[in-house]
């Protein structure tokens, strides 16, 4: 985990080991509610092993948002920045093992560190830039292309994570994303 905080900031060694130090190791077994839609997220986690999916139910559908796996952050990022009630779920897809922290003990340590603070807002930077992006994918791209640029960016989900899954995150549904599997060469 400090490689990958590293790598968006820079920051000095004591500060990084202590901020670390304030992490503890979760497990939740596959299938888990980790947070559901109402809930406050109470953690940021960083994901160690495992794959998780948040999403949204409409019309008793399954909508998937994003998947998270390792090396990555996991959790519900508004409700927990905020301390506001979720607006949708987070679950476990395979047996996860995360690193987290308390929202409370994260902020004071943004209080204490003022770099901590820095690293964060990068992080959330780069985060939003992600969200526009795939934002624009969804309302600009038609399916193939969404497809084309997903197995691009991504083909190890595809082995990972459910057809099923994989066409809801794409906005599709499972018969386009089966025949544009058969199609296009991956």
């Amino acid at each position: 985990m400090k490689d990958y905080l590293l790598k968006i900031h820079t920051v000095e060694n004591h500060i990084i080991e202590d901020y670390l130090s304030n992490w503890s190791e979760y497990t939740v077994p596959k299938k888990t509610i980790m947070t559901s839609e109402g809930d406050t997220e109470r953690y940021m986690y960083f994901v160690l092993e495992g794959i998780q999916k948040s999403y949204y139910i409409h019309e008793y559908k399954e909508h998937i948002i994003s998947f998270t796996y390792p090396p990555s952050f996991s959790g519900i990022p508004e409700s927990f920045l905020n301390q506001s009630p979720s607006k949708y779920f987070l679950s476990t897809i395979t047996d996860s093992k995360f690193l987290r922290i308390s929202y409370e003990k994260h902020q004071a340590l943004m209080t204490k560190y003022r770099p901590i603070e820095t690293l964060f807002r990068k992080a959330a930077e780069l985060l939003l830039t992600d969200i526009l992006n795939r934002y624009y994918e969804l309302m600009a791209y038609d399916i193939e292309t969404r497809f084309r640029n997903f197995t691009t960016r991504s083909p190890h989900l595809l082995q990972m994570v459910t057809h099923k899954d994989l066409a809801s995150y794409l906005r599709m549904d499972a018969s386009n994303f089966s025949k544009l599997l058969g199609k296009i060469r991956i």
